[in-house]
This record gives structure tokens, sequence and C-alpha cells, in this order.
């Protein structure tokens, strides 16, 4: 007989630890959402951990509980695949910033999503370095003036979602800190995708860089300025609803509603799409004047998993030649005898 999964509720998921962001940090926010969450997902508790690296964000696994594990810069999806690799049965989450996933630990982050590991990646996007202070991060804006660029960024941002697509990561998505029901749907589909889901959260810095986001979160202009995606639905937006997304060759274009342009003139989004070439567009239109920034699932499509396929491997292997035994793998090849 198998036993009854307790029926777990959001303060489940609250650690004794006070928390320590700044006041009115969008961090609160976000979580709040996954301690909201995790409790409708069915899932033991003790299945849970939760990794992070260095940042603001990263505090995270201190405020969750679960299992966790707080590691140095740049290697949460590195310590996180060994976990998972490990132990496949667990539910494996990274908590990380855009500093932190895309600077030092930008390699381990690709390689991660290009392996399709199964595990969940909240990327806290609020374009600044928050934890030490307020210089520019990797996602910052052309020309950002900061206490480590005073005189402006020169350098091109990374678009998150786009290094995501590059990689074919299975699953992408974003939302925003304050769209709580927004961000619970997304969690709730990222928690259910088997591969690894890369899920980015707009979130603003009220200290160091405040209204990071404004154009999407202000009330006034966030229906001019977002799109959500809805699969099988056409790419509507705006605050009467009158503008869509329509392809144009191999560009898209925003088109207004009327005058013998109607729904059937755009573009159906299908996350499912195989070839990422699709996601990626959506991810672009932003970087574009006059377009809409996508929250929503970009892509979400299935292939092997990294480590159901090493555990595979292994028991293929173990058949083949037997378990095998340390201290004969420890000296065997070359050896040398010091004295």
């Amino acid at each position: 007989m198998s036993a009854t999964l307790p029926v777990y509720k959001k303060k489940d998921f609250q650690s004794d630890q006070d928390v320590r962001w700044c006041p009115g940090c969008g961090d609160y926010a976000i979580l709040s959402a996954v301690q909201a969450v995790f409790p409708e997902l069915g899932i033991p508790k003790e299945k849970f951990v939760v990794v992070s690296g260095i940042g603001c964000s990263s505090r995270f696994p201190y405020y969750m509980n679960t299992f966790g594990f707080h590691g140095i810069h740049g290697r949460a999806p590195a310590i996180a695949t060994g976990i998972k690799i490990t132990r496949p049965d667990l539910e494996v989450w990274v908590a990380t910033g855009d500093g932190d996933s895309l600077s030092i630990g930008g390699n381990h982050t690709i390689h991660l999503l290009r392996r399709n590991v199964g595990i969940k990646v909240l990327l806290f996007n609020n374009r600044i370095y928050g934890l030490t202070k307020g210089q520019y991060s990797p996602t910052s804006e052309l020309g950002k003036r900061s206490k480590s660029t005073p005189y402006g960024s020169l350098d091109r941002p990374f678009n998150p979602l786009s290094l995501a697509l590059g990689v074919e990561a299975t699953f992408v998505a974003r939302s925003v800190d304050i769209f709580q029901p927004h961000l619970k749907g997304v969690l709730k589909r990222a928690a259910a995708h088997g591969g690894s889901a890369f899920i980015e959260v707009l979130q603003n810095c009220n200290i160091f860089n405040d209204g990071a986001w404004e154009r999407l979160t202000d009330k006034g202009l966030r229906d001019e300025n977002t799109i959500s995606l809805e699969h099988g639905q056409p790419l509507v937006f705006g605050k009467n609803r009158d503008k869509g997304i329509r392809r144009k060759g191999l560009e898209l274009e925003v088109v207004t509603l009327g005058d013998g342009v109607s729904e059937d003139d755009l573009v159906i989004h299908d996350e499912h799409n195989p070839n990422p070439a699709y996601a990626f567009l959506l991810s672009r239109m932003d970087a574009q004047p006059g377009f809409p920034t996508p929250i929503g699932i970009l892509r979400s499509v299935d292939a092997p998993r990294y480590e159901l396929e090493i555990a595979e491997q292994i028991n293929r292997v173990t058949e083949k030649k037997g378990p095998g035994e340390l201290a004969t793998l420890l000296h065997g090849g070359d050896t040398w005898e010091v004295k």
C-alpha cells in the first residue's frame, strides 16, 4: 500500500529564516509564487532541492523549507546537474540572477540547457548587479550608467530567451515578478515539463535599478507593451486588443486590426513548434521599436533527458561488464610508487 501524500500548504515551504531582501524587492514576489506553487505539484517535500550561486536571488534556498545548496558564483547549474544525475528522482530547481547565470556562469547555463537535464532554472532578471551595489550586468541596456560604467555601458546586452533558444532549450518562458497569476501558471507548466525548463522572471531592483521594467508593469502602459502568448491563439495585444503580429516574409510585423486585417491574418502561437527559429523570432520582438514584449511560454517540446540517458548507459555497461570495483579503477593503467 502506497503512503498518502500529506496535504501541503504554502507555509510548509516557508523556512524559519528571516527574509533579508531590501523592502520592495521583486524577489519577494517570486519567492511567494514558488512557495504557493510547490504544494500544488503533488510531490513530497523531501524530494525538492533548490540550488543557487551568488547574488540576491541566490539567497533563495535559505527561505525555502526544502533541501538546498548555496554554491559559488555561477556554478549552480553544474551543482544541480550533478544532483540530478545522481538522483533523477529529485525535483531540482535553480535560483539564479542575470549576473550569476550569464556572466561567470554563462558556460554552465548553456550546457545544462543543451543537454536537456531535467532541472528548472529561474533566472531573476533585474538588469543590474544588486548584491554588489549597482554595477551593470550582462542584461543591462546599452548606454547604462552605473557605478562601474559612469559614462554608459558599451556592451550589447544578452537576451536570455534568445540565448536559451540558441542552444535549443526544450522549455523557454518569461513572466514578471508582480504578474502573480501569470507567474504561477508558468511555474506549474515548467514543473510539469520533463527536461530543462528555463524561466526568465523580469524583476525590479528598487534600490539600484528602480523601474527597469516600468513600461511592462505600469498599469497604463502594460497592455500596449506586452503580449501574452497562448498556444493555439493568434498573437493579439493592446488595451483594446486591436493590434496583432503578422508574418512578413521571414520577419514579423505589427498590424492594426480592421480595414481588411483580421485575426485570421495573424500568427497563431505554436509553443510546440520543433524548429526553435519561430520562438527565436518571438524572443527578439521587443528589440524592435513598436513591438511588444512577449510573456508566457515561447517553446515547449520533448527531447531525451540527459540524466535518464546516463542512467540507461550505466545500466547497459554494468550488465555487460559487471559492477566493477573502485580499487581496481584507481590502480588501473599507469601507476607510480613514490619513495
